[in-house]
């Protein structure tokens, strides 16, 4: 159900982008990376986190990791990161296939600068199987456009 929420919110949003399945599995940035044969930077995670009483998405970068003292600066308080019935229920999507698309409600977006560096990025599609190519720009124009400095790159 949760890939065909993804398929009808960017049929319905952006009807010029598609949700390629994969025989592999796309369920960890490494395996994505290697299925599309990009490097794992390119490959964009969307976190569940909440903050306080407010759960939100952070998209960012597949090496990147939260940072605990630029996402409280951030997000104005040290962010927790959902476990997976909470994630299910957020978001329509498993551990493994989440993204910003085809949720059930309403959710703040936010994108990490460090996916900036990119032109092209691949979020999850719904599905452990399921990625969606797009630019950088494209992305934010369909997650909210809000960008924050939260996450650490790897070294």
């Amino acid at each position: 159900m949760s890939l065909e929420s993804v398929r009808s919110d960017l049929a319905a949003r952006a009807p010029d982008l598609a949700v390629e399945v994969t025989d592999n599995s796309t369920a960890t940035v490494q395996l994505a990376a290697e299925v599309h044969g990009v490097e794992p930077g390119q490959i964009a995670k969307t976190l569940c986190i909440r903050i306080h009483d407010e759960e939100v998405l952070l998209v960012t970068r597949g090496d990147a990791r939260l940072d605990n003292q630029k996402s409280k600066s951030a997000f104005g308080g040290r962010p927790r990161m959902l476990g997976a019935e909470d994630v299910l229920r957020l978001t329509s999507h498993q551990v493994g296939g989440v993204c910003p698309f085809g949720l059930p409600a309403p959710l703040p977006i936010f994108l990490d600068t460090s996916l900036k560096i990119y032109d092209l990025v691949i979020p999850a599609g719904g599905d452990t199987h399921a990625s969606v190519k797009l630019s950088v720009d494209r992305l934010a124009e369909l997650c909210g456009n809000k960008w924050v400095d939260a996450c650490q790159l790897p070294e």
